[in-house]
């Protein structure tokens, strides 16, 4: 099974949801470099197979090869590991000021403030090319302006079929400093 990008993107963007709304409460997301811990669970479990075979994929490649690819994922911002996968991401000022969010081609998304620290979010992604249509909703929590913690809810398609996957969130802030992870373009 394939993990639809639109998916994998929405859950390092759904804490930029949380920034945009947080903006305009008394919470703001600090600026900086965030890492955001993704643990996803299918309806059909197609997807943790298919997990499991990269990270066997990863740890049966030479020394060398598996340390060259490792190094390419962590240009990125993106590690696996046995417990799900991490993304870092590139928050700038601009962007924890902001009313908007950066939002992937194709897809659409509406924030929701329930309190001072938490938001409802919901998305929606025509798909295209390889990728199936998906949609979503959950809620972010933010503990201050440098953690917050997520639940997820995704439709989306695999091998033509309905799956639904459920995604635990949380993130935190690490650094002042981006170094080598560049910002998200920001967009409508």
């Amino acid at each position: 099974m394939q993990i639809p990008r639109s998916i994998v993107c929405a859950a390092a963007l759904t804490v930029l949801a949380g920034a945009s709304g947080a903006a305009s409460a008394q919470q703001k997301m600090r600026p900086g470099l965030w890492e955001h811990s993704v643990a996803m669970k299918s309806q059909s479990g197609q997807m943790e197979a298919a997990m499991a075979e990269m990270q066997k994929a990863l740890a049966s490649m030479p020394p060398e090869q598996r340390k060259q690819m490792e190094q390419m994922m962590a240009q990125q911002g993106v590690s696996m590991g046995p417990k799900g996968q991490t993304v870092k991401v590139c928050i700038t000022k601009e962007q924890a000021d902001l009313d908007h969010i950066p939002q992937q081609q194709g897809c659409t998304q509406k924030v929701q403030r329930v309190d001072a620290s938490t938001m409802k979010v919901a998305f929606s992604c025509k798909g295209g090319q390889d990728q199936p249509p998906s949609s979503g909703e959950g809620t972010i929590s933010m503990q201050g302006p440098t953690a917050y913690t997520g639940q997820f809810r995704f439709k989306t398609q695999s091998q033509g079929k309905p799956e639904q996957i459920d995604m635990a969130q949380s993130g935190k802030w690490l650094s002042d400093h981006c170094g080598a992870i560049k910002p998200m373009p920001m967009g409508r």
